[in-house]
């Protein structure tokens, strides 16, 4: 049964950051992207580091695109391109790449709009073919917020997966960025440590949730086993967490993405880094 028709935001739910780990891994699959990551000199932008500052600031991002004001995306846009000025590759790099790149923004837009795509389907339903062309269109401000252009973003759903289907082409994650990759994909948190064995059994049940939600060429890309059984498993916990998202109230359920563009508001007013 498809999903009542709704707009790109009733997809920003807080359950949706179990998907983000397996997004992260989705855009850094992109050498370019990778290597622009591992290598950034903006340490706050460091998601191995500082995994909840980065967290809040694609959060954040995702909030301004599809739901800012114009001056909310104005002071944002400024703010990422600040950061986004310190990222490029030097001779010593094995890729080329800078964060201005508009191909390499695309593909991390598209990895957003995909990602979306998956944690609508999962917590919510499928969408109709109305619904599903409305979330398209409202997903092109992923890329045009910053320096895609609206012509680059694929004109409709079929272009799309045909983009998508050649992009993977281009994607490579070699030994460095899988060994950077994968703390991510346990959801690690840099200085802490439960006790053992349930630090263990946590990132077991971490990477079971971000494995389930990679498509498996990523998958094949981390080295990163899956079978009937761990898709079984996946599909359980998936089907309690919708089960419990839909009773929820949808204040909470809703968050933090309602409270994000209130932050974001905050720190202009206040004088702080928005990024």
């Amino acid at each position: 049964m498809s999903a009542p028709a709704v707009d790109f935001t009733n997809g920003l739910m807080g359950v949706t950051l179990l998907a983000g780990p397996a997004n992260v891994i989705m855009q850094l699959a992109h050498p370019g992207v990778g290597y622009g990551v591992m290598e950034s000199r903006v340490e706050g932008g460091r998601v191995d580091r500082h995994p909840i500052k980065r967290a809040r600031t694609t959060f954040t991002y995702l909030a301004v695109a599809t739901k800012g004001t114009p001056a909310q995306k104005q002071a944002f846009r400024r703010a990422v391109n600040q950061a986004h000025a310190q990222v490029y590759s030097t001779d010593e790099s094995p890729v080329s790449y800078n964060a201005f790149d508009p191909e390499l923004q695309l593909w991390v837009a598209a990895c957003l709009y995909k990602g979306s795509c998956d944690v609508y389907r999962a917590f919510i339903g499928e969408m109709d073919d109305a619904t599903a062309d409305r979330h398209y269109r409202d997903g092109m401000a992923l890329g045009t917020t910053l320096q895609v252009p609206p012509e680059m973003w694929p004109a409709d759903r079929a272009a799309f997966n045909r983009y998508w289907e050649q992009s993977l082409g281009k994607l490579h994650i070699d030994d460095a960025v899988r060994d950077y990759l994968y703390p991510i994909a346990v959801s690690r948190m840099p200085g802490i440590q439960l006790p053992w064995p349930l630090q263990g059994l946590y990132e077991r049940f971490a990477l079971l949730i971000t494995t389930g939600f990679l498509p498996q060429r990523f998958r094949d890309e981390m080295k990163l086993d899956w079978d009937p059984v761990k898709q079984e498993q996946f599909d359980r916990v998936i089907a309690l967490v919708r089960f419990v998202n839909k009773l929820t109230p949808s204040v909470i359920r809703a968050f933090p993405f309602n409270l994000l563009l209130h932050d974001l508001d905050w720190r202009i007013r206040s004088g702080r880094p928005l990024v």
